[in-house]
């Protein structure tokens, strides 16, 4: 007997989280891809020093829902290194829709921030859709070994592209740190700018608070 793997389209319904409200007084919008693990309800705390007149934040959440022992909390996962392609095209579509139903004005500034696994999703939707925004922000996450510097050609001039990393994490070493740095710098040049922090694999609120 023979196995065959077959596949499917089908429609389905995912839900996101939004904080504080776009207003004529909204600066900068938010985009903001949570890590392995989080909600995207829960990922909201990290910005909630933000201005709230002038911030409005956006945060997408995660298809692939499973439970976190000890306690049996819930969490998240974006892909997995099993039919990625097809799971990052089936991201795309959700993080359009999402955009759509926001209908962000183009006066604002967008800021597009991936943390942990939410990095590898926010730069393949970035370098598929060819999205401007104002700011890009990296943290503590790995880029994707497919992307080159001919997918952020796009970007404006203007665009400032942040690096953030903890200098204890966990999951970054002194090697893994330096072909991170070195694959950010081929990919965005002069415009990337290296923010290290003393502390382990963490959203870095203190940070998040100066980019705007």
């Amino acid at each position: 007997m023979r196995s065959i793997e077959k596949e499917v389209s089908y429609k389905t319904t995912n839900s996101y989280s939004t904080l504080n409200s776009l207003t004529r007084e909204t600066k900068n919008v938010w985009f903001v891809c949570h890590g392995m693990g989080y909600l995207s309800r829960y990922f909201l705390k990290y910005f909630k020093g933000l201005n709230a007149e002038e911030n409005y934040i956006i945060a997408p959440q995660a298809p692939s829902k499973f439970y976190i022992q000890p306690k049996m909390h819930v969490g998240a996962n974006w892909l997995t290194r099993d039919e990625t392609k097809s799971g990052m095209e089936t991201i795309i579509n959700y993080f359009d829709s999402v955009l759509e139903s926001e209908n962000i004005p183009n006066n604002v500034n967008l800021i597009v921030l991936g943390y942990s696994q939410g990095v590898s999703v926010a730069l393949r939707y970035l370098s598929k859709k060819e999205l401007q925004c104002h700011q890009l922000v990296i943290h503590s996450g790995g880029i994707p070994i497919e992307l080159t510097n001919e997918d952020f050609k796009y970007l404006n001039d203007s665009t400032e592209v942040k690096l953030i990393y903890g200098t204890e994490d966990e999951y970054l070493d002194d090697n893994r740190i330096q072909l991170e740095s070195e694959r950010a710098q081929s990919l965005f040049g002069k415009r990337l700018k290296v923010i290290p922090f003393e502390g382990k694999h963490v959203v870095n609120v203190e940070i998040i608070n100066t980019l705007v």
